[in-house]
């Protein structure tokens, strides 16, 4: 999620129902603290507790300066990604790539936990570096023993990359083996879903990635179904045009007018997959130059959605009406 749980997005999520949302990778290279990207990405002002920043890399030491460097910053929960298949991260033996050093994953684990004491650190994982090892169990072990407070498991090997299905034989058999929190994660895309995955792997507790892009409602449509097995209605246009534009907003006082018109883009074309007219609309908002010129365009696309959804339901309802005269008679 590189590139997407930037602040103001995290903010939302939170907002929306999520009870915690971790921050865009960090390196764990002391040589880019200074970079304005990572800067940006360990920036929490105003964000809403827990701020939980995810580190990633290779070696103990760094790693251990990184989180104490975060700490000190700001944040209160360190979260160590060995889940990411990037190849630019594998390629250095971080993200996912290290669960086939098992050895130097306890290093790591115990590097980090001893680098910041009284904070929880807690660790993203997926079932393993490939189906012929799935070594998650042993890696959940590992993490158990040197301190880590809560494990998330991704339902897919590394070699999976994000193709094919996810299991979630392999959780269920990590949360069966281990005391500390376990968090489910891969293809949640429902609420249906979410309470599947929670059923058959006893773990306690979901993470949502990709199903939330242009979704952020997700979480609280989660939250209601798991405490009554009802849905929430689905939000109206006028509804996703208000998210959106608070949204924007955010995005736009965060990154500057320029780049935050390019990042503005594709948050823009989440919200509107799905909708009617919306890949003529994302064809012309992808030459649009200015916030202006993208908030125009937004509020004259989803005026006309709100229109059409009234017309709609002005119609059903008149239907529905005559419908019931007919009956009465």
């Amino acid at each position: 999620m590189a590139g997407v749980t930037d602040r103001p997005f995290r903010q939302l999520c939170k907002q929306l129902g999520a009870g915690l949302a971790v921050s865009e990778m960090v390196t764990s290279n002391s040589l880019l603290y200074g970079s304005a990207k990572t800067l940006r990405r360990a920036n929490h002002e105003g964000e809403v507790d827990p701020i939980s920043v995810q580190i990633a890399g290779a070696d103990p030491l760094m790693m251990a300066t990184a989180a104490k460097y975060n700490i000190d910053h700001g944040a209160q929960i360190i979260d160590i990604n060995m889940g990411c298949p990037a190849k630019k991260v594998c390629n250095v033996m971080a993200g996912s790539a290290l669960m086939q050093d098992e050895p130097l994953v306890a290093k790591i684990l115990e590097a980090v936990v001893n680098a910041v004491p009284g904070f929880p650190v807690t660790l993203k994982f997926r079932t393993g570096w490939n189906s012929e090892n799935k070594n998650a169990p042993m890696i959940a072990r590992i993490a158990e023993q040197s301190g880590i407070r809560a494990i998330a498991i991704h339902g897919r090997t590394r070699a999976d990359q994000y193709t094919g299905d996810a299991e979630y034989d392999t959780i269920a058999e990590v949360k069966s083996r281990v005391q500390i929190p376990v968090i489910a994660n891969g293809d949640i895309t429902t609420p249906e879903k979410a309470k599947f995955v929670l059923d058959y792997t006893g773990a306690d507790g979901v993470m949502i990635g990709r199903a939330a892009q242009g979704r952020p409602w997700l979480f609280r449509e989660i939250e209601h179904f798991l405490a009554t097995g009802k849905h929430l209605p689905p939000p109206t246009a006028l509804e996703i045009h208000r998210i959106l534009r608070a949204h924007l907003t955010e995005l736009y006082a965060f990154y500057g007018e320029e780049t935050g018109v390019k990042i503005a883009r594709k948050h823009i074309s989440w919200y509107t997959k799905g909708i009617v007219g919306a890949a003529t609309f994302r064809h012309a908002m992808n030459q649009l130059p200015t916030v202006d010129d993208q908030i125009r365009a937004t509020d004259e696309f989803f005026f006309a959605q709100a229109h059409a959804q009234t017309h709609a339901q002005t119609h059903i309802s008149a239907a529905n009406d005559e419908l019931a005269q007919q009956e009465a008679a």
